[in-house]
């Protein structure tokens, strides 16, 4: 078992995700997040949004049903579409680009035709019966939705950013004409994949966190990027190099200081929530990659197994959207500053929630040497911050650990509690599902109001009073604790 299944094994056992409608035998590419799961997601999109807050973002939450005229402005309901293949005996369906890098070929084709000669040439085959594979072509990606009340078709959303874009005017006027201007939104997106796999990594139906960030382009304004730790970029042409983001737009590799601002504070971002920096890289896209409303983008792509999978997109869209939406509309889009006429610019850094947390599961899985499993997950997206257990369930033991576990919930604490088999076993258990503390209470604590405190990762204990830990509100949510137990000598 490689350590991807063990991890979908260990998320169908304990509780994160299983496969949907799995009574009728399952549909691919559809994932429902169990009790663990939907806690553990919803904390790291909370960790996201704490950071674009503090940098400045509002919010916005928009319908995932899209009209068809606002996707046609928008490029979607003509371009947005891979080329795929389908197998003549089987009927396997393939997405081409996947398949040929997959077989080692570097610099795909960007056209159906490219794709069939490039089929011909090395007699590719079908992986399910072999097959040859001969054809070649677009598959739009899009849901469209029955309706048979309107005129006009009806989609579900391919991502959240038109959400945004067809407000701009509003928002802007929400925000009294100050530039930038980030408009952040959370939600579910859509996509008809050709090939839905590896759990997670590639659905229909995903969360998506996506950031318009709407500037001036004759006044860039971005905070100053601080140094940074090194990770791997992989420009479009040339070597790889190991640099910080900082340093990479300082030498000019990174052309844009908006896409080199949000690319560091991506990897901020995804580092608090538990991704490995060491499984980090930033990969800037082909010119035949790059989506129909981008010029440019970094994809910051996470080691999962042995594959690099994009987990946040930041891209260039440039005036792209507001200007197709001017032309379709009729509305303009253009603002006045200081006596200038201009549509703004937009920088777009684009989360895949479901990838993330994939990410976040398997950089923080291992084996101890006794072989029992631990998800070693961040304090700040942990599903549980601690389990209370009492010691024994009599003696009043039990009730006195019920009054604190009411006490922790009361002071913002995502507690727990499991009474159940023997303490060890209880200390795995939790272990198991990345909870960082747990608290036992004992015969002790009904003499001088004090509980054992272990620590997940060292396996320490402290002794501590009841009345320091609830003194301060979420203090299982930051490493301070942590790092106390682990510098303590016991």
């Amino acid at each position: 078992m490689s350590s991807f299944e063990e991890i979908i094994e260990l998320a169908k056992r304990r509780g994160f995700f299983w496969q949907s409608f799995s009574l009728y035998g399952g549909l691919n590419g559809f994932y429902d997040y169990a009790p663990l799961g939907s806690l553990l997601k919803d904390n790291i999109i909370s960790v996201w949004k704490r950071f674009y807050m503090d940098a400045g973002a509002i919010f916005i939450d928009t319908p995932v049903v899209t009209p068809e005229f606002v996707l046609k402005a928008s490029g979607h309901l003509d371009k947005f579409a891979d080329i795929a293949s389908e197998c003549p005996k089987c009927h396997a369906k393939y997405k081409l680009e996947n398949l040929v890098e997959s077989l080692g070929i570097k610099n795909p084709p960007s056209t159906p035709e490219g794709y069939i000669d490039l089929l011909k040439e090395n007699n590719v085959k079908c992986a399910v019966c072999g097959t040859r594979l001969i054809d070649a072509y677009q598959f739009n990606l899009m849901f469209r939705v029955t309706n048979n009340s309107e005129a006009f078709g009806l989609y579900l959303r391919p991502e959240t950013a038109q959400g945004i874009m067809i407000n701009f005017k509003l928002l802007n006027n929400f925000y009294r004409g100050k530039f930038p201007m980030a408009v952040a939104q959370v939600g579910k997106s859509f996509r008809n994949e050709i090939s839905p796999r590896q759990g997670l990594i590639r659905m229909r139906e995903f969360n998506q966190g996506e950031v318009e960030v709407f500037f001036d382009p004759d006044h860039e304004e971005w905070d100053e990027i601080p140094e940074g730790d090194k990770f791997t970029l992989v420009p479009n042409s040339g070597d790889e190099i190991s640099s910080s983001v900082r340093d990479a737009h300082r030498s000019g590799l990174i052309k844009n200081a908006g896409l080199a601002y949000f690319m560091n504070l991506t990897a901020m971002i995804l580092i608090r929530c538990g991704v490995d920096g060491k499984r980090l890289r930033f990969r800037q896209h082909r010119k035949n990659e790059l989506a129909h409303y981008s010029s440019d983008c970094w994809d910051a792509e996470v080691l999962i197994d042995s594959d690099w999978i994009e987990a946040v997109g930041i891209s260039d869209r440039g005036d792209y959207d507001l200007t197709r939406h001017q032309e379709f509309s009729g509305e303009n889009m253009s603002v006045t500053v200081d006596g200038r006429t201009f549509i703004p610019r937009v920088v777009e850094p684009a989360a895949g929630f479901d990838r993330i947390l994939t990410a976040v599961l398997f950089h923080s899985y291992y084996t101890r040497d006794n072989g029992n499993r631990v998800l070693g997950l961040a304090c700040d997206v942990a599903p549980y911050s601690a389990c209370v257990l009492p010691l024994m369930k009599k003696d009043g033991i039990s009730e006195k650990a019920k009054d604190l576990l009411v006490k922790l919930a009361a002071h913002n604490h995502s507690v727990v509690y499991d009474e159940s088999g023997s303490i060890g076993r209880r200390y795995a258990r939790q272990d198991e599902i990345g909870t960082p503390y747990c608290i036992t209470v004992d015969y002790q604590t009904l003499e001088d109001d004090t509980v054992t405190v272990r620590e997940r990762d060292s396996t320490k204990q402290i002794r501590m009073r009841i009345d320091d830990i609830l003194m301060h509100d979420n203090s299982f949510r930051n490493d301070n604790l942590k790092k106390f137990i682990q510098s303590s000598k016991s």
